[in-house]
């Protein structure tokens, strides 16, 4: 496995967030969290990423306990964290929000790195728009840029957190392309989705997370199958 995560339980001061939560996924993967707002989903992205370290269990990146290390460490390793109405530089252009963070891993094929080139071939609106100001621009086009940035990064594991928030239906339909494509690419990802449908529409296997608890792990085709237990815990 790529990524596993086992029993971890997550604390805000003495707020228990999460309660012994656990998920996989593999090289190649779309994987979704689903769960209401206040379900635990960002707690249990920030727990991966070291910004919230769980106080119990263990998490594990290609086999070895990244639990308990630094965020940056973490980051490092090959984990691309888009967070939730992600911060760009506003007083950068976009050229420059997507080449300050740049990295190219030791030993990573030259026919997987994500370039300039390769990200205006995903996102061409960027490529119209890579000399204007980052704070100029519209919510789908910050998306876009917060998306692409991690991308320049390289990370071999991509987490999204929330990507369908404050979008307009038409750009929420563009960002799901993009993510299949990156899909096509041999990019696994990790999404938490409040937006149930979304999510199900671009993943294979599914979790439902509800008061910090995993009350579903499947392929996406039996949650879809299961009308009681999406209605309970996604209202759909």
């Amino acid at each position: 496995m790529l990524l596993t995560v086992e029993n971890i339980d997550t604390f805000y001061g003495w707020s228990h967030i999460l309660f012994d939560v656990s998920l996989t996924i593999d090289e190649g993967e779309v994987v979704s969290l689903l769960g209401r707002n206040g379900a635990g989903k960002t707690t249990t992205f920030r727990s991966i990423m070291g910004l919230t370290p769980p106080a119990s269990g263990a998490i594990r990146f290609r086999g070895e306990i990244i639990s308990g290390q630094s965020a940056y460490l973490i980051a490092r390793k090959g984990i691309g964290y888009v967070s939730s109405g992600g911060r760009l530089f506003g007083g950068l252009t976009v050229l420059e929000n997507l080449t300050v963070v740049a990295r190219t891993p030791v030993g990573m094929p030259q026919a997987r790195l994500w370039t300039l080139d390769r990200i205006f071939d995903l996102f061409p609106v960027l490529k119209v728009r890579q000399k204007q100001l980052a704070n100029s621009l519209s919510g789908g086009e910050r998306q876009m840029v917060n998306l692409a940035r991690t991308l320049m990064m390289n990370p071999e594991l991509l987490i999204l957190d929330e990507p369908s928030t404050g979008l307009s239906p038409l750009v929420l339909q563009h960002i799901g392309q993009q993510i299949r494509r990156l899909k096509e690419h041999g990019l696994s990802i990790l999404l938490a989705e409040q937006n149930a449908n979304f999510g199900m529409s671009l993943a294979e296997r599914s979790y439902v997370l509800d008061k910090g608890e995993i009350r579903f792990a499947g392929t996406t085709r039996q949650l879809r199958e299961n009308q009681e237990l999406m209605h309970t815990y996604l209202a759909v």
